[in-house]
């Protein structure tokens, strides 16, 4: 059975240039991936291993964090140990301590034999992943709650960043348990969120990642939320309806780490096979992403930016869906356009041609990206291109377009007759593409 791609080579070329920025853009980065005791008691974790080979080899600083949540439950069960829990936190008092120590120990053994390994012919072969471990988590006694005491249940109090940092730089994975150290020689049992987040944060990390139960945040609707903000995300925790366990316990995590700076955290399937590399490798992802503030920006165009607005620019001239500009027309009018960014990429622009003695503006050259535009960025553009002709006092704005006279008039515009048109503008009108007019009178 031959591959898709092998039937479809251009399609092949045009998925692995899509990726290539990412590739540069994880290069020497660093991401916390915290998975909990069920991916490995699932059997699910050889398939991890393979998409923490591929960013490791290309050269991501990763630290895993694991859980053992279930492999505690079951050395409790086999030790006829009830499981106590204080508001959702478990006491581990010593006999507990007892099995979660050889729970987390066997749980780790698995994961760092399941990273060594290096069979031929499979996605392993010549691994050479070298898990880093150590005392890396001091942690302090979580103490008493409500009159009682979680004895040997603690929180992280300190992460040995430079030692983590100094394991990355010599390309080796940090592997991390839910366990902390005090210096007293004390162990403490910790939870995977508690040392995933104040690790990211410490470590100033690029990314966090949760592997989790559901595909990531839903609204009310079931509609997956791909990406949130800061606030969105906590609009979502205070709502009315109610949340999976794991949203809240991992969105409150998240939350917490975009707010100390971390730059993205991600909550993503467990079940889903590949879902860290679709997430990390697509435009749109998997699961849900939180950031501190929204990604998109729209910004004065430079120069330098003259490439991708040809980018955007070219399907639609071939289309004839707009007139054709040369890259020396483009460098010599780009004072007049603006860029719409996701995450540092250009995937809109715009530009405004004044007529003053008419006191109007025209919007020309709007476009977005193919791929993104249902995602109300030709909004964005609209509302920012018209508060800036607002901006520098014209009363009206128009536009020409021979494709989307739906799209305006649903925003506003009336279509008008061309002989409205600016005197400048009229005798440039190109009657053989017939372009429609339309107009929309700005109000402050």
């Amino acid at each position: 059975m031959s591959h898709p791609f092998t039937q479809n080579p251009a399609e092949f070329v045009a998925w692995f240039r899509s990726v290539a920025p990412y590739v540069n853009a994880f290069r020497g980065r660093t991401f916390v991936v915290a998975f909990g005791g069920e991916v490995v008691a699932d059997g699910k974790f050889v398939e991890l291993t393979h998409d923490f080979n591929l960013l490791a080899s290309l050269g991501a600083h990763l630290v895993l964090v694991h859980g053992a949540r279930p492999q505690i439950e079951q050395h409790l069960y086999r030790n006829n140990i009830s499981d106590r829990y204080h508001q959702g936190i478990r006491l581990t008092d010593a006999e507990t301590m007892l099995c979660v120590k050889e729970a987390v120990g066997r749980t780790r053994l698995e994961v760092e034999a399941l990273l060594s390994m290096g069979l031929a012919n499979s996605p392993m072969a010549n691994a050479d992943i070298r898990v880093a471990g150590g005392n890396f988590i001091t942690a302090q006694p979580i103490g008493v709650i409500s009159g009682v005491d979680l004895l040997h249940t603690g929180c992280v109090r300190k992460v040995d960043v430079a030692a983590v940092k100094n394991r990355l730089e010599f390309n080796e994975v940090v592997l991390l348990s839910p366990l902390g150290y005090s210096p007293t020689g004390e162990v403490f049992n910790l939870t995977l969120e508690d040392v995933a987040t104040t690790t990211a944060i410490a470590l100033d990390a690029d990314k966090l990642i949760f592997l989790m139960d559901t595909d990531g945040v839903l609204n009310e609707k079931g509609e997956l939320l791909r990406e949130l903000t800061v606030e969105s995300a906590n609009a979502v925790l205070a709502g009315k309806y109610s949340l999976p366990d794991d949203i809240n316990l991992f969105l409150p995590c998240a939350v917490r780490a975009c707010e100390a700076g971390v730059a993205r955290t991600h909550l993503i399937s467990r079940h889903q096979d590949g879902a860290l590399l679709q997430e990390l490798f697509s435009d749109v992802g998997i699961g849900s992403m939180v950031v501190e503030s929204s990604l998109n920006t729209i910004r004065d165009a430079t120069i330098k930016d003259v490439g991708g607005i040809l980018k955007l620019l070219r399907p639609l001239e071939e289309e004839g869906i707009l007139v054709r500009r040369s890259r020396e027309l483009l460098e010599r009018e780009i004072e007049r356009f603006v860029v719409m960014e996701h995450d540092h990429r250009i995937l809109g622009c715009a530009a405004l041609y004044p007529f003053p003695d008419s006191k109007a503006a025209e919007l020309a050259c709007m476009a977005v990206h193919l791929n993104y535009r249902s995602h109300g960025y030709g909004e964005a553009l609209l509302k920012h291109m018209s508060t800036e002709a607002l901006n520098q006092n014209f009363e009206k704005l128009f536009v020409l377009t021979t494709r989307t006279a739906h799209w305006f008039v649903e925003r506003g515009f009336n279509e008008v007759d061309p002989n409205q048109l600016p005197e400048e503008k009229k005798a440039l009108y190109n009657y053989e593409r017939r372009s429609k007019v339309f107009m929309k009178k700005l109000a402050k």
